[in-house]
């Protein structure tokens, strides 16, 4: 579903601030996988998931979706591919608008728009169910606006907005890293039960360590721009923080050191 072949991608080229972000990676996903990424300050893993989305050019590589080398389509155009939750929950939103309507847009992108109502009664059934299955009592507030919304509603809305669609993939940057732990845990066990009853393939960007071994089915160790560890089957299952850090050690010849994800 996803073919990420030998990309590079260096900030501030030729000045004294250059940074080399992404240093050849490659890195498939197959279909219905769910990928965490997991890595320290400047590992690379944010920049691996903006290059996928089209936040910013690669300076070389190739990034295929479903087939479709999308590596030269600016943001706007892969966004029929992609669904994405991003760490702001004020981001994925439209504050001032109403959840119904929110929705709305969400089941839109990427269709060709008309003179027509817009939430049909149709719709309105159709939102009022998928809000239930969040178990936040959003259904009996479909008329509020978002920014009356908490923090972990508003990211279970953008998760539900961003999946509507039932995109090629499914990119979540950090996604519960600005709520409290109990939000969190709330707003993952959800990603957990959108992904597996759609079927959807996934990546998923996270300083917390405990989450990247806890969800998925694959997890993506970066260090210093480049893939140094890709864990799946039983030995994902039966993994410990500790094994994690060990295994760090081993590939990279150094501890790993990131408070975040060790206090996590």
């Amino acid at each position: 579903m996803l073919e990420i072949k030998n990309i590079c991608k260096t900030f501030n080229k030729g000045t004294v601030n250059e940074k080399v972000a992404l240093d050849g990676v490659s890195l498939t996903l197959n279909d219905g996988d769910f990928v965490t990424v997991i890595g320290g300050n400047g590992a690379g893993k944010s920049t691996m998931l903006n290059a996928v989305a089209g936040v910013w050019p690669i300076d070389s590589g190739s990034i295929l979706l479903d087939g479709v080398n999308v590596a030269g389509l600016p943001e706007h155009k892969r966004a029929k591919y992609l669904g994405r939750v991003f760490q702001d929950p004020m981001n994925g939103t439209a504050a001032t608008m109403e959840i119904q309507e929110n929705l709305a847009i969400a089941v839109r992108r990427g269709k060709r728009r008309s003179l027509r109502p817009g939430i049909t009664k149709k719709e309105k059934a159709q939102f009022k169910e998928l809000l239930k299955e969040l178990d936040l009592g959003l259904e009996d507030r479909m008329t509020s606006k978002v920014g009356l919304l908490s923090g972990g509603q508003r990211q279970a809305l953008t998760l539900l907005m961003a999946t509507i669609q039932k995109p090629k993939l499914l990119l979540l940057d950090e996604h519960t890293a600005a709520l409290d732990p109990k939000t969190a845990a709330k707003v993952l066990q959800l990603s957990d039960k959108i992904i597996a009853e759609n079927q959807l393939t996934a990546m998923m960007v996270t300083h917390n360590m405990n989450d990247a071994i806890t969800h998925g089915n694959r997890l993506i160790m970066m260090n210093e721009g480049q893939i140094v560890l890709d864990i799946g089957g039983e030995e994902k299952k039966n993994l410990t923080v500790e094994d994690l850090l060990q295994k760090f050690e081993q590939v990279s010849g150094e501890k790993f050191a990131n408070d975040q994800a060790l206090l996590s």
